[in-house]
């Protein structure tokens, strides 16, 4: 059996030689700070369970330890309430609400960032205080405060980083808020996604300084930027490559809802396939056109719901090979996306790093291309 300091060099390894790891110090980091203190007990999904249920898995079970140095997301919460110590070893459901992400992920994200030794930097979300860790030991503990929204997650964080032998500056608040007491930083990085970029963030940043942080909405589709602070209060940035997925903030996180019952309403044919919304950038450009609705279902059959007004759309095949639309309520859902699909694919169906961002007090805008493209206002 392979030790954990075994472990955590081999998966530092695989993360250097698939091009993740490029820089020497968060190098020396994923080699230095053993995420099995962060991680005791977690919950690994049952493959094929819809909806998806998870099974507890605590420490010095067979596979604990590997799994905890496999490249993955590790659930350590569902619905902001239950953790694996909370079942006696049934499998249960619930929406992930706290997680230690993928190395991968957190590594290559700090390296985004571009943070370094002497700059001033604060977290948003400690979650299991792993990524903390690896920030605290790159920057020093000086250099780091983190924030964390959940006082029962913040405080076994805190246990894990001081057991790992560091001592950031840790906060149990909004991190939506910013810095309780205020201050300048040089960089902020958020380990959980947002419907818009908070203005106090863009205030606590120095001009000059970067934001690193994932934007999403109600329907849960991602897409990572960094923003470049232009002022106080301003900012501009471009979307990057790959795919990176945070769960949202609880304050920006949708609200409680009622069954969904479809109703009749105005039915046509739709110019576009419904099925492009399933894609990585396919859901994130739909959800920039109906920001305050939530999308189910899959393929030619999709239902947005728009939970301010109760609008509603649902897509079906017809006869011929194409697809149907009906619509109801003040806001025609599938008219705005249909017209956001489109003008997405009129430029190609570029990937999210095709798109970038203005921040100011009037609004935040998503834009396709350049600044004088075509743009989407965030629900700000």
């Amino acid at each position: 059996m392979s030790t954990p300091a075994e472990l955590r060099t081999a998966l530092a390894d695989r993360l250097a030689e698939d091009g993740t790891l490029t820089e020497r110090e968060w190098d020396s980091a994923a080699r230095a700070v053993p995420r099995e203190l962060f991680v005791g007990t977690y919950f690994a999904p049952v493959a094929g369970s819809v909806p998806t249920s998870y099974r507890p898995v605590r420490q010095g079970e067979p596979g604990w330890l590997a799994g905890i140095y496999d490249d993955q997301t590790l659930v350590t919460q569902l619905d902001g309430r239950i953790g694996p110590e909370d079942t006696a070893g049934e499998t249960v459901t619930g929406i992930p609400s706290s997680s230690s992400t993928l190395p991968s992920v957190v590594l290559r994200m700090w390296q985004q960032l571009g943070a370094e030794a002497g700059h001033r930097v604060l977290e948003i979300g400690t979650g299991t205080g792993y990524s903390t860790a690896l920030g605290a030991h790159r920057l020093g503990d000086a250099g780091l405060t983190s924030i964390e929204y959940d006082p029962a997650v913040g405080a076994a964080a805190a246990a894990a980083i001081r057991t790992a032998g560091f001592s950031p500056r840790l906060i149990i608040g909004d991190g939506l808020r910013g810095d309780p007491d205020g201050g300048q930083y040089d960089r902020l990085i958020a380990t959980c996604s947002v419907r818009y970029v908070p203005l106090s963030w863009l205030h606590q940043v120095k001009p000059g300084g970067r934001i690193l942080v994932t934007l999403s909405g109600w329907s849960y589709a991602n897409a990572l930027v960094l923003l470049d602070v232009t002022g106080p209060g301003e900012a501009t940035g471009r979307f990057l490559t790959g795919q990176t997925g945070f769960m949202i903030a609880r304050t920006h996180d949708r609200p409680p809802r009622p069954t969904l019952d479809l109703l009749p309403g105005k039915e046509r044919p739709t110019r576009i396939d419904p099925a492009k919304l399933d894609s990585w950038t396919g859901a994130w450009v739909a959800q920039l056109a109906a920001p305050g609705a939530i999308r189910m279902g899959v393929g030619a059959q999709q239902i947005l719901w728009d939970l301010a007004t109760g609008s509603q759309a649902r897509t079906a095949p017809d006869p011929t090979g194409g697809w149907t639309v009906t619509q109801r309520g003040p806001v025609s859902l599938w008219d705005q996306v249909e017209q956001t699909v489109e003008t997405w694919q009129a430029a190609g169906e570029p990937h999210q790093d095709r798109f970038g961002i203005t921040v100011s007090a009037a609004g935040q805008r998503v834009w396709l291309g350049t600044e004088d493209g075509p743009g989407w206002d965030l629900p700000v």
